[in-house]
Formats: structure tokens, sequence, C-alpha cells
């Protein structure tokens, strides 16, 4: 049962936890704003209440996490946000990283690759009055139809950079990504200068949930 009230108590944790995030070297201010504005215990069964401003990621079923809040900051300072971007989340899962998002102003199309996972969350998130465009499939390919993107943040870990992703991309996006094996991976930010000049910067290692699909894990 989810619990939509946000006290004093919760408010004060969450401010200590970007207290932790500022000490950890996030930096960018809108970023931390949007991780003190938005109730990350909302996303927690009632039972789970106690752990939601840990710096820590927690299960959500169907083999999936929510991503630790320094990972969602981190991730999204990379991605340099500015309010109107086009973003591809790929990886919905409990839609705290997209909300995040939507709160920096950004316009948001979320694609998720378990089914349960993806009608829970839209429910919840319609509930709470954050809108984004929510679909329902393979990630790893992308949602051509509505390409291209200003910025795409992929949420689970890949084998490789997908090519679908990248021409995607707009000259000028970015693209954020961990790549490595199933246990642990690379940060990559990708900045697509051209259609061919593409610069990349590797970042710390990060542990995330395996990115299924056709140009992810089989």
């Amino acid at each position: 049962m989810l619990r939509l009230e946000d006290t004093y108590r919760h408010k004060g944790q969450r401010n200590a936890l970007v207290k932790l995030l500022e000490k950890k070297g996030i930096k960018d201010v809108n970023v931390l704003q949007a991780i003190k504005t938005i109730p990350r215990h909302f996303f927690f069964d009632t039972a789970l209440d106690s752990h939601a401003y840990e710096d820590k990621a927690f299960p959500i079923g169907e083999g999936q996490t929510i991503s630790q809040p320094y990972t969602v900051a981190f991730q999204s300072e990379l991605l340099e946000v500015k309010p109107g971007d086009k973003i591809l989340e790929i990886g919905t899962g409990s839609g705290y990283q997209a909300a995040i998002l939507h709160l920096l102003g950004a316009e948001v199309h979320s694609i998720e690759y378990q089914k349960k996972l993806f009608e829970k969350t839209k429910k919840f998130l319609t509930k709470l009055g954050i809108s984004i465009n929510f679909y329902f499939g393979d990630g790893s390919q992308g949602i051509p139809e509505k390409a291209p993107f200003d910025k795409i943040i992929v949420t689970a870990g890949a084998p490789v950079i997908p090519n679908s992703l990248l021409k995607q991309l707009k000259v000028g996006g970015i693209l954020v990504i961990p790549v490595g094996d199933r246990k642990t991976q690379k940060m990559m930010k990708l900045s697509k200068k051209t259609e061919r000049k593409i610069i990349q910067e590797e970042f710390d290692n990060f542990a995330f949930v395996p990115l299924l699909g056709e140009e992810g894990w089989g």
C-alpha cells in the first residue's frame, strides 16, 4: 500500500540526503533541488519507508531496483538537462528518475521492458500528477518513431552502446549509459558533435540491473 503523505521528518531526511550528495560531488543545483522536492518514499512500499532516504538502491519487484539517489543525481548531472529538452529514458523502473527529469523541465519519453512494472508505474506517476510519455517495449532499440532526442539516459547496464540509440540522438545531444558486464559497468557520456564524430567520456564504476533486449543482454 502506498502512503502519499510527506511529513516534516521526510523533508528533513531529504535535506540531509541532498547535503550528502553535495559532499559526494554533485554540483548541479537544479538536480539537487529536484531531489529535495520529490518525495522518494512515495516510490517505496510503506514497510520500507524508513529506507527511502538512504543513499542505496532498493528492490522494487520484477527483478528491478530503484536506483541509488547518488546514481540518479550523477546521471542527471551528466545529461545537462535544459527545460524543454526531449529526453528518452530507457528503463522506467519505479519512475523516480523520470520524475526527476520531469521536474527539471524535460519532455520525458520513457520505455520499460517489464509489463507489470510498466503498468504499475504508469498508473502511479499519473496519480502523482507527473506527466511523462510511457511506452512498453525493448528499450535497447529506443523509440525510432519519436526520434530524434536531445538527450538519452539508460538506467540499466548494457554490454555495448546500442547503435539504435546513437542514431536516435540529435547532433549536439548527449547519451548517458552504463556499459560493462552483468556485475559492474563504467558510466559513459557520449556527446554527438556531428553524425560521425562522437566524444566519449568515462566515469566511475556503477552496478545496474542488466539492460534486456535485442541490443542489450539477450
